[in-house]
């Protein structure tokens, strides 16, 4: 069952003993959580302009990382694929030395302004010296420099309810509600002056 990569015996001993095991237990009859994108998750994908991408070494030391680009650089590939094109940065490189010991990673997408979040569980490697995937996945215009592709499979994923996301909203779109709602109030100033 593809739930146990997020409820193990562990974690199911201790939903048992506060009282949630048995709504999970019904999600397991359901069949689990989604493995394949749907277009309702394609669409969300589409939208993000960053994400969290969590991975761990062999002796399971975690990391999570901050990804961002343009809307859409987190491009699905097909049914159960999706994979960005990894630009230069810091060059720590700890989520690639990760994956190259283990493959488990984890991506974590929010959506502040509607309060949406969705999981992803997966594994993922690094793809180097592929020009015509690094193509694919880049961003048309967008001036980062790739180094490498990173491809994530998923084998199951969920949403999370909304409490206690805070409501944020992009600058450009704060910007342009501004300028709206100032055009409105000039407009009806110039108005009253008439």
């Amino acid at each position: 069952m593809n739930t146990d990569v997020a409820f193990t015996p562990a974690v199911r001993e201790v939903q048992e003993r506060r009282g949630s095991r048995r709504a999970y237990a019904n999600l397991d009859q359901r069949g689990g959580f989604q493995s394949a994108i749907t277009a309702e998750l394609a669409a969300f994908i589409a939208q993000r302009d960053s994400f969290f991408l969590a991975t761990a070494n062999a002796s399971g030391q975690p990391y999570v990382q901050h990804r961002g680009g343009p809307k859409g650089f987190l491009r699905v590939l097909d049914e159960r694929t999706i994979g960005f094109a990894d630009y230069r940065g810091n060059r720590q490189y700890v989520t690639v030395g990760n994956l190259a010991e283990n493959d488990r990673a984890f991506i974590f997408l929010m959506d502040y302004a509607e309060r949406q979040r969705i999981k992803l569980w997966g594994r993922a490697r690094v793809v180097e010296d592929d020009a015509a995937l690094l193509e694919r996945l880049m961003p048309e215009g967008y001036k980062a420099r790739p180094e490498q592709a990173i491809l994530f499979t998923i084998e199951a994923w969920d949403a999370n309810c909304p409490q206690h996301i805070p409501r944020l909203y992009p600058e450009e779109d704060v910007a342009r509600i501004v300028d709206d709602y100032e055009a409105r109030i000039a407009a009806l100033e110039a108005k009253l002056r008439g």
